[in-house]
């Protein structure tokens, strides 16, 4: 029963740890408060209400956690481990009994052997003297034979009286020992199972008073709980989350004007007698709205739906990309939003690969540490991932510029330089295929050329900035690129200007582009304005 009491103590804990767990302000966080804590919500108090009331949950669950440790210490570990004692115990008191009753048993056997023992020499005795008697009566018996009769009858009746004497012996030694073992020793042990029984029935009543303590310890700070969270509801003011809602969503548009009146009985005659609001003078009904202005009632309702859809069917439009289908303003921020997220992304790549080439030199520095060869594959994966966000991080900020209308000499040359990513063949890179960007197409709508286009005009060879190990082996299809193998050694005459291809040359002369990804890439020290984006 104690251990089925534990183990129904482990279940009760076990839930308390899961409710704990599902209450925990981080799980909440995931569900609940990704959800409020965008642009900016958590400027309405009923949010910031609801926030603390989760802060007051992580506390409620962290109240829950300490009700299943104060269960699993104070109260199931140590009926385990008075479970293991009361175990041992019994064990101990039942070998006593085994070994009393083993002694015991000893003892009979002794008397019950003593006392065959006595019969078998009684017999002995018995034929003996019929056989003395015999030959005492035989008159044909030698005087000899008669002796040693009487010989044999003496000694066997000698036996049976030392047998009998032994036997009585040991009857009253198993007697006494019978005794003890009823009286003394069988109830001794009894006493000390009962004794080790009523502890354990005190145990568990100290166990179901701790059982009931661990959670009534925590009560005071639930109720504290709680009441922060009632206080919170308290602090929620609809006006003051109206006011937000107003200032942050008002169109600032001016109402529509009144709808001129439109006359159409001008071409009737009448009397200079007759005053009707014909006599408006032309120029003021052509700018009111005459018939030669008059307004689009249409174009009008659907002007004023647009900015009115609340009350209405909200107009679709398609979740673009680029957040074309937002407002200017709301356009603005989620672009500026999902730069910052990508430059924190950037930022993490960057530092992984600094730390992966501090790595790969000290290992290089000392080689029983480890194989450099091992980091490049990682090494090569960050330099992707790299130049992958650069990319993103480069058409967003092309799209806020032409939100912002501020387009940088930067801004432009790598918009240009991001053109060249869609020729009609596409561009293998270590991460797949470069594809078409249907949001940058109206900037060349009637000519797609190759990336290269113009790029070996130059009659004078560029000068060696450094040199580059390739990593994979690069087919150069298209027009422009340059064929290398893996392992391949090249000379860099112009950096990645951040379209992630940089310009080579074979020994032999060859030049051309390859992909920066592709490539493990050593710029000379002294080469001036060397700047590299990897």
């Amino acid at each position: 029963f104690l251990e089925r009491y534990a183990k129904f103590v482990k279940e009760r804990l076990d839930i308390e740890q899961n409710y704990a767990k599902q209450l925990r302000y981080r799980h909440m966080y995931n569900n609940y408060t990704d959800l409020t804590i965008k642009d900016f919500t958590l400027q309405f108090t009923s949010c910031l209400s609801f926030y603390s009331i989760l802060n007051e949950l992580n506390d409620y669950a962290g109240q829950r956690e300490v009700v299943a440790e104060e269960m699993a210490h104070k109260v199931y570990g140590e009926l385990m481990r008075y479970s293991q004692d009361l175990k041992a115990e019994r064990k101990h008191h039942l070998q006593e009994g085994r070994k009393a009753q083993q002694y015991l048993d000893h003892c009979w056997k002794q008397m019950d052997n003593s006392k065959r023992k006595f019969e078998r020499e009684c017999k002995e005795a018995e034929k003996s003297q019929v056989t003395y008697e015999r030959l005492d009566n035989d008159v044909n018996a030698t005087k000899s034979e008669v002796e040693k009769a009487k010989n044999q009858y003496y000694l066997r009746t000698h036996m049976a009286d030392e047998s009998k004497n032994e036997y009585a012996a040991q009857l009253q030694n198993f007697n006494g020992e019978q005794w003890k073992h009823f009286n003394n020793a069988i109830p001794h042990i009894f006493k000390n199972l009962q004794g080790m029984d009523e502890r354990r029935t005190v145990k568990l009543g100290e166990t179901y008073r701790s059982f009931a303590e661990a959670e009534r310890r925590v009560i005071p700070i639930v109720s504290k709980c709680l009441e922060g969270m009632v206080s919170a509801a308290k602090a929620v003011d609809e006006r003051r989350d109206s006011t937000i809602v107003v200032e942050s969503f008002k169109s600032g548009f001016d109402p529509p004007g009144d709808f001129p009146f439109e006359d159409f009985s001008q071409n009737l005659s009448r009397t200079g007698s007759d005053g009707t609001i014909s006599n408006t003078p032309k120029g003021d009904r052509d700018r009111d709205g005459g018939p030669g202005s008059r307004p689009d009632p249409k174009h009008a309702t659907s002007k004023t739906k647009n900015k009115l859809w609340l009350f209405g069917k909200k107009p679709k439009a398609p979740s673009l990309e680029d957040f074309s289908h937002l407002p200017p303003e709301q356009r603005r921020k989620r672009l500026q939003q999902r730069i910052d997220e990508l430059s924190k992304e950037l930022q993490k790549e960057m530092d992984q690969r600094d730390a992966l080439n501090k790595m790969k030199d000290v290992y290089e520095k000392n080689p029983q540490m480890g194989d450099p060869n091992s980091l490049q594959p990682k090494i090569s994966e960050t330099i992707c991932n790299m130049e992958k966000l650069r990319s993103e991080i480069h058409k967003n900020e092309t799209w806020l510029s032409e939100v912002e209308g501020k387009q940088s000499s930067r801004g432009d040359r790598r918009h240009s330089a991001d053109n060249h990513h869609h020729t009609p063949q596409g561009r293998e890179s270590p991460e797949g295929s470069y594809t078409d960007d249907t949001s940058q197409e109206h900037h060349t709508p009637h000519h797609r050329s190759t990336p290269f286009d113009d790029e070996f005009d130059d009659d004078d060879p560029l000068p060696v900035i450094g040199h580059c190990k390739a990593l994979y082996s690069f087919d150069g299809q298209n027009e422009g690129t340059l064929v290398m193998a893996e392992d391949e050694v090249l000379y860099i005459i112009e950096e990645d200007k951040g379209d992630g291809w940089t310009r080579a040359r074979k020994q032999s002369g060859e030049e051309g582009y390859v992909p920066t990804s592709y490539v493990e890439i050593t710029l000379e020290k002294n080469s001036k304005g060397a700047v590299t984006y990897i």
